[in-house]
Order: structure tokens, then sequence, then C-alpha cells
């Protein structure tokens, strides 16, 4: 019988994780994405087309995409215009799904299970919900910020002050085939990624929560290796856990997976620098609670170049997707 597996998150730390865990022939894969983010071509995604953001998906797609597909075609849901009137900064797997939807006259959910289809997705790609809302985040010092992409990317004076609380409005319904993952899972995983715009807002949707509370299922956090300003300055591994933890309204974590090799080279460390971040620290050597902390060399030896139709400076320190999905697959 197949073990399932649940991963709970969106953007590039998801598709680290998924690349490494389709490897694996016993699995029964699926990831709840989230559906917040309103930031470059998501937002003529939302505000052109109507529609929910597609990045996300599209990346876990080509991320679970069968070894045996067209590699072409994989190259062409991650290709990005960087010309054009209109569709500069556009990828085409979002324009692609964006088409399918309109073909399938506004079904998004059939337009996600088609392209699945096409690129031979090994597991299930569930959207956390099928509603449109936005992300809001209030800060210790009482200011809020409206929209994951400016929770994303704030201003110099809000970015150095920590999230005390997320939450979305309006209020939505959670996608049921998010609840039914959840409750039927062996092992969930959360993260690595964004900690407040990809792996959080999943659980400030009613009913996720209370499902993961109630799941049988054992529940582990892949700790990010670097800060983030804006949403996790100065966190070390015991913030992430709190506030984790609390999100998750009094469930624990089962286990908790971090790295241990601090071979960053310094042009790395200084490009993170300018971006106020540092690795994330370890202050969990005399940790007593419940949660079995798992400590393990899972830096990537890859280098991760900027895309040049990339605007954004992308991470150059990631999880090895390989070393990461062995550590998880271990837990079952």
């Amino acid at each position: 019988m197949q073990k399932r597996i649940v991963v709970i998150g969106g953007g590039t730390g998801t598709f680290t994780i998924l690349s490494g865990l389709k490897k694996y022939p016993n699995l029964d894969l699926s990831v709840i994405v989230s559906m917040m983010d309103d930031g470059g071509s998501n937002r003529v995604i939302r505000d052109e087309f109507g529609l929910l953001p597609t990045s996300d998906l599209r990346q876990c797609m080509v991320a679970l995409a069968s070894s045996d597909s067209d590699q072409t075609l994989r190259k062409l849901f991650t290709y990005r215009y960087d010309q054009g009137v209109g569709i500069s900064g556009m990828t085409f797997g979002n324009l692609f799904m964006a088409a399918l939807t309109d073909i399938y006259k506004g079904d998004q959910k059939k337009a996600i299970n088609e392209t699945s289809e096409i690129l031979g997705v090994k597991g299930k790609i569930i959207p956390i919900t099928f509603e449109k809302t936005n992300l809001v985040a209030t800060y210790e010092n009482g200011k809020q910020i409206l929209g994951e992409h400016a929770i994303d990317e704030p201003d110099s004076q809000i970015g150095k002050f920590r999230i005390t609380k997320l939450e979305v409005i309006p209020k939505i319904k959670v996608n049921k085939d998010a609840l039914d993952a959840i409750n039927s899972a062996d092992l969930i995983v959360l993260g690595p990624g964004d900690f407040y715009t990809s792996i959080l807002p999943n659980l400030v949707i009613d009913g996720i929560s209370s499902s993961i509370n109630k799941s049988k299922a054992k529940v582990v956090f892949v700790t990010n290796l670097m800060t983030k300003f804006g949403q996790t300055v100065n966190f070390n591994v015991s913030d992430f856990i709190n506030e984790v933890e609390k999100y998750l309204a009094g469930r624990k974590l089962d286990f908790c997976i971090l790295n241990t090799s601090n071979h960053f080279s310094k042009k790395m460390l200084s490009k993170y620098k300018k971006e106020n971040a540092e690795p994330v620290k370890d202050d969990l050597k005399r940790y007593t609670g419940k949660t079995k902390i798992i400590r393990k060399s899972l830096i990537s030896n890859k280098v991760y170049e900027k895309p040049k139709s990339d605007k954004i400076e992308r991470s150059l320190i990631r999880h090895d997707s390989d070393k990461l999905a062995k550590v998880v697959v271990d837990l079952l």
C-alpha cells in the first residue's frame, strides 16, 4: 500500500521538495497550494483575466511532471517572455492555463487537472481554495499590510518589524479536496518556502488547521535555510516552530528538519546581507520539547543564477531536493 504524503506550501521551496519526492515510486503525493499571490504575472492573471493566481500551481506541476514527458514541453511551461506589450514578464505556463480555463468556460479546476494530464504529473495538485481572497498581515507596531506581494516585499520601515497576525479578507471556503487529502495523509509536510506568504497562508483558511489537528498523520516542518527581510528577520529555529504551532491551533509538530551545514560562500552571504538576510540559527541545543529535531546537511551544491528575463533576484542558497526528500521519506 502506498504511503500518502501531503506537502503544504507554494513557490520555490515546494518545487524543491516535490522534485525529490516524485522520484519515489511508492508514494501517493498531494500538494496543497496557496492561492493568494497578487504580484507580477499573477496580478495580471487576477486583475485582467479574473482568475486565481497560477504561478505556484505551475511550479508544482513542473516539479511533479513525469520524467518521460517531453523536455521541450516542460521548458515551455517555465518560459518567461521578456518582451512584447502586455506579455512581458508572463510565463507560457500561466498563459496556457488561462487559455484552457477560458476554453472550459471558466472552470479553473478542470483546466488545472487537464494541464496536469498533459505534463504527466505524478500526484495531485490541490489549490487551497477556488475563491478570491487577499492576505492581511498585522505587525508588532500595529500597522497592517494588505496583499501577498506587499507583504513579501515590504518597504524598509515596516519590514524590520515582526508579523504578529496573518489572516485573509474576505473569509473564504476551503477546497474540500484539500481537507480530504489531509484526512487521509500518513505524513504532512510544511515548508520549506516563504513563511508568511507561501506556508502559513494555507493554515489561516478555515478548516485546514482543525483538519490537521484531527488527522492521524505525522506533521513535519522543514526549516528555511535563510531568514527573509519583512517576514522572518532574526528568526531562529525555535521562532519558526513556535509560530507554526500557533497557527496549527494547539497541534504540536512531530518533526522539525533543519540544516546543519554552514558551508556558505562569502559571495552568497554578502548578497543576502544586502537584503538583510542571514542563515537561520539553530538555538535548540538544549531543546526539551516533544518535537523530534532532525539535523542533516541539506544544502544544494548547485549554483542558481538569476534568469536573464527575471527582474527579481532569486535565492542562491537552496535545499538539495534529493537529500531533503530522503530525510522526509525516512520518516515513514
